[in-house]
């Protein structure tokens, strides 16, 4: 069996009077919709990388609050094998001069109906079993997740 390396990304449901803060980011000439997402940093805890995350490509400081799940797909045969640590997160403050990534085209706010109408144009296979999992109530104590201090991190 062959070892392989997972790319472990984080994303963030942030859900305000019934809709959901998505990004338009352009991929590979396409606008694609997500969930405020990407990958973690070396020396970053995950909640911590899904606050950082929502704020650049949103603009939007979030309060993190709770575990969704772990989502994980292969990308094709050979393929990457993507981890996605889903969180929820509640919209604290909106800063309108921030500029986002520069890969963000736009960000809405949508319906769930929205969402699933744009179905083909999401950017992972893994933005709707996330709010799938959200509106199903999963939700777990951010202390689910136990991550021992990077050697960075240590006195």
């Amino acid at each position: 069996m062959n070892s392989f390396s997972p790319r472990i990304t984080v994303a963030t449901i942030v859900e305000r009077a019934g809709n959901f803060l998505m990004v338009r980011e352009e991929i590979d000439g396409e606008l694609r919709y997500n969930q405020p997402a990407g990958h973690v940093e070396a020396g970053e805890q995950l909640s911590q990388a899904a606050f950082r995350e929502t704020l650049e490509e949103t603009a939007w400081q979030v309060e993190i609050t709770a575990f969704v799940g772990v989502f994980i797909f292969q990308a094709g045969i050979n393929g990457p094998v993507y981890h996605r640590y889903c969180f929820a997160g509640e919209p604290k403050s909106h800063d309108k001069m921030q500029r986002l990534d520069a890969d963000i085209y736009d960000t809405q706010w949508l319906t769930l109906d929205e969402i699933k109408a744009v179905q083909p144009q999401h950017r992972s296979p893994l933005v709707l079993p996330c709010l799938t999992q959200y509106l199903a109530g999963k939700r777990l104590p951010l202390d689910t997740l136990y991550e021992h201090p990077w050697p960075l991190q240590q006195k």
